[in-house]
């Protein structure tokens, strides 16, 4: 009988550990797995994150007390944190996509919190693409990207172009901002569109979105921000422990300025010492098999480095050192 309750414990223990109630066990404190590990009917236990009171976003701070609002951050907390392989790979891909985007963000005076609206649109795929035809990191439509600068036919679509499409969202939340005055608002706008927003806000005599009834996605969507940017800022409390080697650096290029045609993307490839998978994976803005340039506009084409493309995991370096363990 003894040996049986070991067994289960150590097993409850390897579990708990592994679902995501790491911190008690790394503090020493056992009260979890006594409480769970023997009157479970299974060999392992779950538990709830904790909900905190507020999160600060760009400096609002954002009640969490109110039953509404508590109940709706409990669901994206619990989301975010047992979804683990997903959760995990954001972390591991922010850590190459954050140090890019951070910059363009703070040269336009955009908040750094609206990192994570590209966090929860694309979960950090920059070949993401929608059933409604919304493309790459930050998920513009063909006209809105259009609207906001980026080219996009068959042949280039730079909405899949990482710079260029953050500094577009970064004039789409510019213009946002100016119309509501508060970044959930916008962040709320960016999901639902602007006239949806606004006509809601008016209709039911609030000034602030979370206070909308509004359809699921667009309630959710908030509250999946202020989610998502809890765990990133905590994520050893919420059971994600890695360390740097798990980590995706950054891939060090070269830039190619072009203002010509290239008739064929796989020769050009070839010619560069890379595979053709290679050049559109590091330029997914391409969208052919080659680049129509009768007007003669200047592109950059990034071409990776070979020391790049086989990096040492021993040495990378974390982007933010809460996401890793010591």
């Amino acid at each position: 009988m003894e040996k049986t309750y070991k067994r289960i414990n150590y097993i409850s223990i390897i579990s708990a550990f592994c679902i995501g109630i790491s911190i008690p066990i790394l503090f020493g404190s056992s009260e979890i797995i006594n409480q769970h590990s023997v009157q479970s009917e299974v060999p392992y236990c779950v538990t709830p994150p904790s909900i905190p009171q507020e999160i600060s976003f760009d400096g609002e701070k954002i009640d969490l007390r109110r039953y509404d609002r508590r109940e709706r951050i409990d669901r994206e907390l619990m989301s975010f944190t047992y979804l683990h392989s997903t959760t995990m790979l954001l972390i591991k891909r922010a850590n190459r996509y954050f140090p890019i985007v951070e910059p363009i963000l703070k040269a336009y005076n955009i908040p750094d919190d609206l990192k994570y609206l590209m966090v929860i649109e694309s979960n950090l795929n920059v070949a993401a693409y929608s059933p409604a035809g919304a493309a790459g990191l930050w998920q513009f439509m063909p006209t809105t990207g259009r609207e906001f600068g980026l080219e996009v036919n068959e042949n280039i679509d730079e909405r899949y172009h990482i710079e260029k499409a953050t500094e577009a969202a970064c004039r789409y939340l510019k213009q946002s901002y100016a119309k509501y005055g508060d970044w959930i608002t916008v962040a709320a706008s960016y999901n639902a569109g602007q006239g949806r927003i606004s006509t809601q806000l008016e209709k039911q005599l609030v000034n602030h979105a979370m206070d909308l009834w509004l359809v699921e996605e667009t309630s959710r969507y908030m509250f999946r921000l202020l989610a998502i940017k809890e765990i990133f800022n905590s994520p050893k409390r919420y059971g994600f422990l890695l360390k740097n080697e798990h980590l995706y650096p950054p891939i060090p290029y070269e830039e190619v300025e072009i203002s010509t045609s290239i008739t064929d993307l796989r020769h050009y490839a070839n010619q560069k010492g890379i595979t053709y998978a290679q050049l559109k994976d590091a330029n997914p803005w391409l969208r052919g098999h080659s680049l129509q340039n009768k007007t003669g506009k200047k592109y950059i084409l990034k071409i990776p480095t070979h020391q790049g493309m086989n990096y040492d995991p021993q040495k990378t370096i974390a982007h933010n050192k809460q996401w890793v363990i010591d």
